[in-house]
């Protein structure tokens, strides 16, 4: 894989700036979930539907972010959506029911389908096939360092009040909006064919039965399935932690910190190298089986250090997953880098509405269920990875094109 070039490198820092600081808020709430849930007599089921809100408002508007930021721009949509993510941020701030905590996060997830989207095909256009899983791996890198840094901050700042993490996000959301103002447009007027914003036109049911006739659906379907797995670690994790270990928001920031650290440390020194030693796919069925391991062994009550090593693992493995699965989707796009995006979002956003749902009614029947379902489903997804091949991804590139 061939180095970035300097003029590509300012602009991926400002959208692994963006990315960051939008996942930033999500990663405060793990920490902190069970006593916040506690003001509101609320415990795992409602825990899925928060959760479940963002990821519906992802799978609603990311399709219309990717096909927005091809017909008006990347720029546009990222500053759209980051604002959004501020105004949600402050709305959880203020909430005092739980219908208000669905509406704010449900506006975080349209600001997030907005962006996400514009800020993948933003690094397809300043990259080329050779450097774009780097580039794509300082994105995953960038969110993970959101959801990274989010618990402990969160857990930091909740000293000061249990809403005054959300006060500090959304200003942190503020001054990206104002740094993305400074980025440079990378799709020029005209650059997309009519055909091509006709057939972004389709409502978003047509659009995922059209996903189904694309070359890379089987990738598309690898993003759901990861997805579904991530998020249903993620919702009830602390709750999980918190009921089994029993332990407090300082112990379940460490474990997450420091898992998902080394999951960014991998995105950003070790993907590329692996990917050229092994190949994407052999690297994406590794990935899928032991992040399906680590969820089984989380099932295993030792001790502390057990379960950071556990976490370590998953984060670990599921760091490859993303960047390595997006490179060959937009690899496999041609032109029409947005769309592709888009439609990664939207599966995302899928998986991001199943997980939470079936974690968090699952938590609240058995403890265990949500772990056990997540690890049978990762292990299913090899199925995707057959008959999969360097070549054959070439063969997809050619036919898009």
């Amino acid at each position: 894989m061939k180095r970035l070039t300097g003029s590509a490198r300012f602009p991926l820092f400002i959208l692994m700036l963006n990315l960051f600081i939008a996942l930033l808020g999500q990663g405060m709430v793990i920490p902190i979930l069970p006593d916040y849930l506690k003001q509101f007599n609320a415990a795992g089921t409602a825990a899925g539907y928060l959760v479940a809100a963002f990821g519906a408002a992802q799978f609603l508007f990311s399709p219309i972010g990717g096909q927005l930021s091809d017909r008006w721009g990347r720029k546009k949509l990222m500053m759209s959506g980051l604002f959004l993510t501020v105004l949600s941020d402050l709305m959880f701030a203020v909430s005092t029911t739980l219908p208000l905590l669905y509406i704010a996060r449900f506006i975080g997830g349209i600001g997030l389908g907005l962006m996400v989207p514009a800020n993948m095909a933003y690094v397809a256009d300043i990259t080329t096939p050779d450097t774009r899983a780097k580039g794509m791996g300082y994105l995953g890198a960038a969110m993970n360092l959101g959801m990274v840094l989010g618990p402990g901050l969160g857990g930091l700042i909740a000293e000061l009040g249990i809403r005054v993490p959300y006060y500090f996000a959304s200003g942190l959301g503020f001054a990206a909006v104002l740094l993305t103002f400074l980025m440079p447009e990378t799709l020029q007027r005209g650059q997309h064919p009519a055909a091509d914003q006709r057939r972004g036109r389709k409502p978003l049911l047509k659009k995922l039965t059209h996903s189904f006739r694309l070359p890379y659906v089987r990738y598309l379907l690898l993003v759901l399935v990861m997805t579904f797995g991530l998020v249903n670690y993620e919702t009830v994790y602390a709750l999980f932690v918190q009921q089994k270990y029993g332990f407090k928001a300082a112990q379940i920031s460490i474990i997450i910190t420091v898992g998902a650290l080394i999951g960014i440390m991998i995105q950003l020194w070790l993907l590329d190298r692996i990917i050229k030693r092994i190949g994407e796919t052999r690297l994406i069925r590794l990935s899928l089986v032991l992040t399906a391991a680590a969820l089984l062994l989380m099932l295993i009550k030792v001790n502390f250090i057990y379960l950071l090593s556990v976490s370590a693992l998953f984060f670990a493995f599921n760091a490859f997953l993303r960047p390595t699965v997006s490179s060959l989707i937009a690899n496999a796009s041609g032109d029409r880098q947005g769309y592709a995006a888009g439609l990664n979002t939207t599966y995302t956003s899928l998986g991001s509405i199943l997980g939470p749902l079936l974690a968090g009614n699952l938590f609240d029947k058995q403890i265990h269920l949500p772990y056990i379902l997540g690890a049978v489903i990762l292990l299913s997804a090899l199925t995707l990875t057959w008959n999969t091949s360097h070549s054959d991804q070439e063969r997809m590139t050619a036919h898009e094109r």
